[in-house]
C-alpha cells in the first residue's frame, strides 16, 4: 500500500518551503502518522552525515528530526555541491559520483546529458517510492519555483516529480516581500495544463496584520484560479530550521530577533566568522549563538576581527580560493597577529585546513601545492576519496560528537590534541562539524576562550541546543495546526489533488523529450 504525499512548491527562492515542510511533518507526527521528509534534488552546501554515512542536505536532516524519524539518503537522493566555474560536485545515494555543469554531469555519469538525467530521475523515483511503502506520508519539498518554464522538461524535483508520483501540489508565498497574488496567478498560469492538475491550492508565510484584510484577496484569487488557499501563517519571530544556503544562519538570525535571556557574567563574548567563499556549514555557529551573551555577527574586512573574543573559520566547500580571498582581504595578517598575541582562533574543517603549514590539492581546486597560513602544525592533502563520518570523543574533559564532510586529510605534526585536530596556543582546528553542539564541550570551550580573552563571561549553566531546536519544530507544527485547514490539507495527502481543477490561461506548451539535465535552483 503507498502512503499519502504533498509537494511543497514555492513561488520563489525562500519562500519557506523548507520551514512549512518541517511544520507539516511535525503536526503529522503528533497525529500519530509515520512520515518522512523528501527532497529529490537539492543544492546547498549546507549538509549532514546520516548514521550509515551518507551525505544529505541538512535542512532534510532537520526536517527528519521534525518528523521524529533517523535521516537517511532516501530523503535526498541527489544531492549538488556548488563548486564555482558553474560546476558542482553531484552526490548521488550519499556518495559524489562526479561533478555536473550546466549541460550534465561527468564522473561516473553516462557522458550523455539526456542518460544522466534519466539515471538521476529514476533514482529520485525509487527512492519516493520506498518511503511511501513505508510511511503513512511522505512530504515532499520542491526547489526554487515550479514554474521556472526554461527547466521544466528536465526537472526532477518540482512538477516532473509531482506528475510522476500524481501528488498534490501546494504553493507557499511570501508576503512579506510582497507581490504575492501576481506570484500565486503567475506561477500556476505559467504551468502546463497537465502540471495545474496537480497545483491544489497556496498557502501564504509571514504575514503581519488582520487576516480578514486579506480576505478579499484570497476570494479574488480563488475566483481567478478555481483554487483556495489552505492557510495563512503569521510573521513569526525566532523560528527557522537549518538553511540550504547564504548567511541566512537559521538559529543565529532567529535568536537576533527574539528575545534572549541575559548574559550570566559581568561581559558578553563577540565571535567573528569569516565570510569566507563558499562557506559550508555555517550553522556552526548556531549553538554560540544559542548561548546567552554571546554575540555572533560575520565579517570579511580586518577591522571587523579587530574587537572579536573569539574568530571562527568556517568550513568551505574551496579551501584554496578562501586561503587566496583571506589574503586578499588581510585577513591572513589579522589572523596572525591574533594568533601572536594569544587571542583565540577556531578553525572548523576546510578552515582548520588553511590554518596550517601547507595544503596539497590535486582534486578540489587542482592547485597543486599551497602555503597555508601556519598558525598549526599540520599539513593537509586532498584525497579523491571523500571522508563522511560521525565520530564521537571527548575534548577539554567533556563528551563531544560531531560529523565529518571533507576531502582533505590533515597530518598532524605537534600541537595538543583537539578532537581529531590540534591546538597551538589560543588556536584550535577540528574536522569537526557539529561538535558545539555538545553543551557541556560548548560551555568548557567558552570558558577558555573568555579566559584567553580575558573577559568575564559565565557560559548559562543549563543552555541545552537540543532542547532548543525542538521547542523551534514544535512552534512550527503549532503554525500549521493553529493558522491552517487542517482537515482540507489531511484530505489533500491521503487522497491527491481534487478532480475539476480549472486550466489558468495561458499556460505552458508540453515540452516533449528531455534533452539535457540543467541544474535547478533552490
Amino acid at each position: 500500500m503507498t502512503g499519502g504525499g504533498l509537494l511543497v512548491a514555492g513561488t520563489t527562492s525562500d519562500a519557506g518551503k523548507s520551514v512549512v515542510t518541517a511544520g507539516i511533518c511535525r503536526w503529522l507526527v503528533r497525529r500519530g502518522l509515520r512520515v518522512a521528509p523528501f527532497k529529490g534534488q537539492n543544492m546547498s552546501l549546507n549538509s549532514f552525515v546520516t548514521r550509515d554515512g551518507a551525505e544529505i542536505g541538512r535542512a532534510q536532516a532537520m526536517q527528519a528530526r521534525a518528523a521524529r524519524t533517523e535521516p537517511t539518503a532516501l530523503m535526498n537522493p541527489v544531492l549538488l555541491k556548488p563548486g564555482g566555474d558553474r560546476t558542482s560536485q553531484v552526490v548521488l545515494m550519499g556518495r559524489p559520483v562526479g561533478e555536473m555543469g550546466a549541460r550534465g554531469f561527468f564522473g561516473s555519469g553516462t557522458g550523455r546529458p539526456d542518460g544522466d538525467r534519466a539515471r538521476l530521475f529514476g533514482t529520485v523515483m525509487e527512492c519516493l517510492e520506498e518511503l511511501r511503502a513505508t510511511h503513512d506520508a511522505v512530504i515532499c519539498e520542491g526547489a526554487g519555483s515550479p514554474a521556472e518554464i526554461n527547466l521544466r522538461r528536465t526537472d526532477i524535483v518540482n512538477m516532473g516529480v509531482a506528475r510522476a508520483a500524481r501528488l498534490p501540489v501546494l504553493v507557499v508565498g511570501d508576503i512579506d516581500r510582497g507581490g504575492v497574488f501576481a506570484s500565486f496567478f503567475g506561477t500556476t498560469a505559467l504551468l502546463a495544463a497537465e502540471d495545474q492538475r496537480l497545483i491544489a491550492g497556496y498557502l501564504v508565510n509571514k504575514f503581519r496584520g488582520d487576516v480578514s484584510l486579506l480576505e478579499p484577496g484570497l476570494d479574488m484569487l480563488r475566483g481567478l484560479t478555481g483554487r483556495p488557499t489552505y492557510g495563512v501563517l503569521p510573521y513569526a519571530h525566532g523560528l527557522g530550521i537549518d538553511e540550504e544556503d547564504g548567511l541566512r544562519v537559521s538559529l543565529r538570525g532567529a535568536l537576533r530577533e527574539a528575545p534572549t535571556a541575559p548574559p550570566v557574567g559581568e561581559e558578553v563574548l563577540r565571535v567573528a566568522v569569516c565570510a569566507v567563499p563558499l562557506m559550508s556549514n555555517f550553522t556552526d555557529v548556531d549553538a554560540l549563538a544559542a548561548e546567552p551573551g554571546v554575540v555572533v555577527r560575520f565579517a570579511d574586512r580586518p577591522e571587523e576581527l579587530a574587537d572579536a573574543d573569539l574568530v571562527v573559520v568556517p568550513g568551505t566547500r574551496g579551501t584554496v580560493k578562501a586561503l587566496e580571498w583571506l589574503r586578499s582581504r588581510g585577513l591572513d595578517r589579522e589572523l596572525a597577529r591574533r594568533a601572536a598575541a594569544g587571542r583565540p582562533v577556531l578553525g572548523i574543517c576546510g578552515g582548520f585546513q588553511l590554518l596550517g603549514e601547507r595544503i596539497e590539492d590535486e582534486v578540489e581546486s587542482r592547485a597543486g601545492t599551497v602555503p597555508g597560513l601556519g598558525l598549526l602544525p599540520v599539513r593537509v592533502r586532498f584525497h579523491p576519496a571523500k571522508t563522511l563520518a560521525r565520530p564521537v570523543g571527548t575534548a577539554l574533559g567533556e563528551p563531544v560528537e560531531g560529523y565529518e564532510i571533507h576531502h582533505g586529510v590533515a597530518e598532524v605534526l605537534g600541537g595538543e590534541a583537539f578532537l581529531d585536530g590540534c591546538r597551538a596556543g589560543a588556536v584550535w582546528g577540528t574536522h569537526w562539524h557539529g561538535s558545539l553542539e555538545s553543551d557541556g564541550f560548548r560551555r568548557a570551550f567558552l570558558r577558555e576562550v573568555a579566559a584567553a580573552a580575558g573577559r568575564r563571561f559565565v557560559p548559562a549553566p543549563d543552555t541545552s541546543f537540543d532542547a532548543l531546536r525542538e521547542e523551534q519544530l514544535d512552534r512550527l507544527g503549532d503554525l500549521i495546526e493553529e493558522h491552517a485547514d487542517t482537515d482540507a490539507l489531511l484530505r489533500l495527502i491521503e487522497r491527491g489533488a481534487p478532480a475539476g481543477l480549472p486550466f489558468v490561461a495561458p499556460g505552458a506548451p508540453e515540452l516533449p523529450g528531455t534533452p539535457e539535465l540543467v541544474e535547478e535552483t533552490v
